[in-house]
């Protein structure tokens, strides 16, 4: 079969299933706080994410999504979990860009505007429905000087508020063109005194760290390897596996070793499965996918799910829908523990100390243990 024609017949499968899973009632919040909750039904109840632990709800420049109105995407699509990123760096407000890529040469630095406009809407339009988690996305891993300084002000504004750091770059070669700078050993070694406050208050923090790209795979492992080592007591999540759209050609076997030793040599670690470009590279291969089934099943304890979704005025709820349709879809074929732990949000409530329950998975249900 051509892969066009591939890719059509699943793009109409995956809106025919959310079609159907729309007309089927959503597990409300409350149904979480319960440890006895009725079990989830896998061959009844959709595949997708109930947690949304990477989503951007600022975009690099621009209007943005309403507050309202991404929230109201959340409802529809039956996600109660989300994590409110900023955007680790923006874009000049006199720049007509709204997305860096297409403005080579135009800085995109980090900033502290979005984070404190997603508190202000937070605290103007708290949806009832829906456990918002909201995250400094501001810090300059490369120039920390002043990170002290910042967490400080936002404690002032919005006391006890921020309970996330991230996402924010350690490398994002993406962001080269655009004034970024990746981190150096001798910069991460200067964070010391901010992850010491992340970890006295238990803030887990989401570190984009790029492993390298298609000429040198494995450029800047050093970084995060650097960074596991200094602070191995801090909540530290991966993301996107450490994949991105420069590094396409790994072997599956290969990249999931790498990410097996950092499991095993950092217990607080966790990865990040968000962005669907893990999907159209890897998931999507069915020997790739197989391969990261085994990993997820048997790592369950360690992973969290995203969209990473960039919530730029120009897109509408159909492509939120679909981001979190394909990035679910490796959903479909975990064990019965890893769907509950990932899935379903377990791993996400343990890792922040909070008071819900994923449902147990109804037995014979889903794929097994």
């Amino acid at each position: 079969m051509h892969l066009r024609t591939f890719a059509k017949i699943a793009t109409s499968i995956s809106f025919a299933f959310l079609a159907a899973c729309a007309s089927q009632p959503q597990r409300d919040l409350a149904s979480f706080t319960k440890a006895d909750s009725p079990c989830f039904d896998r061959q009844a109840e959709p595949y997708t994410s109930v947690l949304d632990s990477h989503i951007h709800f600022r975009p690099f420049g621009g209007p943005a999504i309403p507050f309202k109105e991404l929230t109201d995407y959340f409802d529809k699509t039956g996600v109660r979990f989300v994590n409110v990123y900023g955007i680790g760096q923006i874009l000049p407000v006199d720049s007509t860009c709204t997305y860096y890529l297409d403005c080579p040469g135009t800085p995109a630095l980090p900033s502290i505007k979005n984070d404190f406009v997603n508190a202000a809407n937070y605290l103007e339009a708290k949806p009832n429905n829906l456990y918002l988690t909201l995250s400094m996305t501001f810090p300059d891993l490369a120039k920390p000087d002043d990170t002290m300084n910042m967490i400080r002000l936002y404690d002032k504004e919005y006391p006890k508020m921020f309970k996330w750091m991230g996402e924010v770059n350690l490398v994002k070669q993406a962001l080269f063109g655009n004034h970024h700078e990746a981190a150096t050993i001798e910069d991460i070694a200067k964070w010391k005194d901010f992850m010491g406050l992340l970890q006295e208050r238990g803030i887990p923090i989401n570190i984009h760290s790029d492993l390298g790209n298609n000429a040198e795979p494995l450029k800047y492992l050093p970084l995060m390897e650097k960074v596991v080592e200094l602070y191995p007591n801090n909540k530290i999540v991966w993301a996107h596996m450490g994949l991105s759209k420069e590094l396409t050609n790994i072997p599956p076997a290969e990249h999931i070793a790498i990410m097996k030793r950092f499991l095993d040599k950092d217990p607080n670690l966790m990865l990040d499965i968000s962005w669907r470009v893990l999907y159209d590279n890897f998931f999507s291969k069915p020997v790739a996918r197989d391969q990261y089934v085994a990993f997820f099943n048997q790592y369950s304890t360690r992973i969290l799910p995203g969209t990473d979704f960039v919530a730029a005025r120009a897109k509408q709820f159909p492509i939120y829908k679909e981001e979190l349709e394909v990035n679910s879809r490796i959903n479909q074929y975990l064990s019965d523990e890893a769907f509950r732990n990932i899935a379903l949000g377990e791993n996400y409530f343990k890792l922040l100390g909070i008071p819900y329950h994923a449902p147990q998975v109804c037995a014979k249900s889903g794929k097994g243990n």
